[in-house]
């Protein structure tokens, strides 16, 4: 069976960049600029503030992880009064994944996931802008054990240092999503959320696993043991959308991925995706991305 989490992200073209340490003390804010991505940051020592536009101060403390989809402009501060100095300044990227300014009192790590193809609001869409993880969390403990690995990692230097925190980058992603996850609840975690309930995660799987089959809510319903129109309501109060309507985005989401990389032609992808002929499955293409898919072929 397809894990549909995987199978989003290998729509998504996820790149892990750049893995950091910021060692800072005395009395510091700092600003770091917007990304078009999503950024983790850990505190792996001291205590200190995010905040973030339009929202009040935030405290962070030691263990403590948060996420930020499409990352704003933010600013890291221990001391709120403070003028913040332009964090990325003090990095030399050429020589080093460790920058260090007036101590060591505060220990942060970072990192950004780059996210290439036209499919990257499907993962941005499906998180919160700001995930906050505490170290009292029961899930934290995994991430710990990452983050330490991690760290030991960017203060190595060794041979393959660079693939390896790349990597670790990856998995401290899922575990973040699932930490997240387990801390707010499957009822509030929107699409990422309903792949841990049992009914409608395994719902998703079915169509994941075989999107050009003709899938019709009576059918979801009755593989997953519940009436059509509890099952309707359910997939909706938990995903956001009707179940067709999914099949739907999400054929058509794998679709675009297909085009971008040419890797098969309108007729054939209608054929594989369940539509009876190329204009069904334009009508459909078109409703989801606004144009047609012969378009987007030739752009693409």
């Amino acid at each position: 069976m397809i894990d549909p989490l995987s199978d989003m992200f290998s729509l998504v073209d996820i790149e892990s960049a750049r893995c950091t340490r910021f060692e800072v003390g005395g009395q510091w804010a700092f600003r770091f600029p917007p990304k078009s991505a999503l950024k983790f940051v850990a505190v792996i020592r001291g205590e200190c503030w995010i905040i973030l536009p339009g929202e009040p101060p935030f405290a962070l403390a030691a263990g403590d992880t948060f996420l930020l989809a499409n990352a704003p402009d933010y600013v890291i501060a221990n001391d709120l009064q403070s003028e913040p100095e332009d964090g990325i300044a003090f990095f030399d990227w050429e020589h080093s994944n460790i920058a260090r300014h007036g101590g060591d009192e505060t220990a942060l790590i970072g990192g950004s996931f780059v996210i290439g193809g036209g499919n990257a609001q499907l993962l941005l869409d499906a998180l919160p802008p700001f995930i906050h993880i505490p170290a009292g969390d029961r899930a934290a403990a995994v991430l710990c054990g990452t983050l330490a690995t991690l760290d030991d990692e960017l203060g190595a230097g060794e041979m393959g240092s660079t693939l390896m925190t790349r990597r670790m980058g990856d998995i401290l992603l899922v575990q973040a999503l699932r930490a997240h996850v387990a801390r707010v609840g499957p009822e509030n975690a929107g699409w990422i959320g309903a792949l841990g309930n049992p009914v409608i995660g395994k719902a998703i799987s079915l169509v994941h696993n075989d999107p050009g089959y003709r899938w019709t809510v009576g059918e979801l319903a009755s593989r997953t043991g519940m009436s059509r129109s509890a099952f309707a309501q359910r997939f909706r109060d938990l995903v956001g959308i009707a179940p067709l309507d999914y099949v739907t985005r999400w054929r058509m989401h794998r679709a675009r991925e297909a085009l971008r990389r040419r890797q098969a032609t309108v007729a054939g992808l209608a054929a594989s995706l369940g539509y009876s002929s190329e204009s069904a499955f334009g009508n459909a293409f078109k409703r989801v991305f606004g144009r047609a898919p012969k378009r987007y072929w030739q752009d693409a």
